[in-house]
């Protein structure tokens, strides 16, 4: 991974990375930061960041940025001419004067990511549906003041009928106390599967995809 990439990675997911980190770590991430915007050969880049690294080190592994960052997914070193993309890194350093934001801003924040999935709504469901999604293990994700969603993906192509490894899975992840949850998992990228489970439904064998959701929740 490139420094310009790593840097991309850290401002998408700025505020949740941000609240990720406890108050020591915050401090050694910010100083780090400020190290490589002074940084000027590639061994001074390196160093910085490899300890923005290291901080990150305490992320859980169903974050966003451990996703990318663990796995096959490795830091590929710094050329000694390399060039940091200043803007994305002024970027950082100024949302890193804010305050992290709270627990409700981030539940916030993750729940309209999530929102934004192709998803069908309860009218769609139709004939092919079962008659209560929810028994089904289906994910429902609801949103103040519109219909519920059930993200797209739990469902055979161009049907509303579900797919019975996901309604397995969901059961797995229990879904119906924690549908966001169960989304998160399977739209994020997985280090067990290296990929995003939704888009490697009918690519990866079933009995993967359910091991790999065991290995989340620590079963057999």
């Amino acid at each position: 991974m490139t420094p310009d990439a790593f840097l991309s990675l850290l401002h998408r997911h700025w505020p949740i990375t941000l609240a990720a980190l406890d108050d020591g770590r915050r401090a050694r991430f910010g100083d780090a930061l400020n190290d490589l915007a002074a940084a000027g050969n590639g061994k001074a880049v390196e160093r910085a960041l490899r300890t923005l690294r290291m901080q990150l080190r305490a992320l859980p592994p169903t974050h966003p940025v451990a996703r990318e960052l663990s796995g096959t997914v490795r830091y590929a070193g710094v050329p000694r001419a390399v060039i940091v993309d200043r803007v994305m890194l002024g970027a950082l350093l100024d949302v890193f004067a804010d305050p992290p934001p709270g627990p409700g801003e981030l539940r916030r924040a993750a729940h309209e990511r999530l929102w934004e999935t192709p998803a069908l709504g309860p009218a769609d469901l139709g004939r092919d549906a079962v008659r209560d999604p929810a028994a089904a293990g289906l994910i429902r994700l609801s949103h103040p003041g519109l219909a519920d969603r059930y993200p797209r993906f739990q469902f055979a192509p161009g049907t509303a009928r579900p797919l019975s490894v996901v309604c397995r899975v969901n059961h797995t992840l229990m879904a119906g106390k924690d549908p966001w949850g169960a989304a998160d998992w399977w739209l994020g990228r997985n280090r067990w599967l290296a990929g995003i489970p939704a888009e490697l439904l009918g690519a990866v064998p079933d009995e993967d995809l359910a091991q790999a959701a065991l290995e989340l929740v620590g079963g057999p």
